[in-house]
């Protein structure tokens, strides 16, 4: 009886192996790597979507005065999808340092457009509706 069962789940694993092989089960692919759930949310036209990972700065755009104001650039993913960031500098200290070229972590919100999206969010929320967001670039967070 041991026997039979310890058989059984060889031949089940060795199946599963096999499986994995041939076909992909549960792997993801390089586009995914780092960034899954922002390249999910832009592949599902999703938004309201919790997303982190993290993305090299492509552009710096003027801030965005109107309402709160927003410190704004986009980050080139892993994945070659480009998405904005929307940091909220009236809740959260700007990047004062931020240039072309540097490496960006964030947290935050995924808003999908057809551009490749928005995160925002990256701060926390004095309401707390939302999780706290951050960014990071080296060492230093930003909340």
């Amino acid at each position: 009886m041991k026997r039979t069962f310890f058989i059984l789940i060889l031949v089940g694993a060795g199946l599963f192996g096999i499986g994995n092989l041939f076909f992909g089960l549960g792997q993801t692919t390089p586009a995914d790597q780092g960034n899954g759930s922002v390249s999910t949310a832009f592949k599902g036209h999703r938004s309201a979507v919790p997303v982190s990972g993290k993305g090299v700065v492509v552009r710096i755009l003027s801030d965005d005065d109107s309402g709160s104001r927003h410190q704004r650039f986009i980050l080139e993913l892993p994945s070659s999808q480009t998405i904005l960031v929307a940091h909220n500098i009236d809740l959260a200290p700007r990047i004062e340092s931020l240039k072309l070229g540097d490496t960006i972590a964030f947290e935050g919100i995924y808003e999908w457009n057809p551009k490749g999206g928005v995160v925002h969010w990256t701060h926390h929320d004095p309401a707390g509706r939302h999780a706290p967001g951050w960014l990071g670039k080296g060492s230093k967070t930003y909340r």
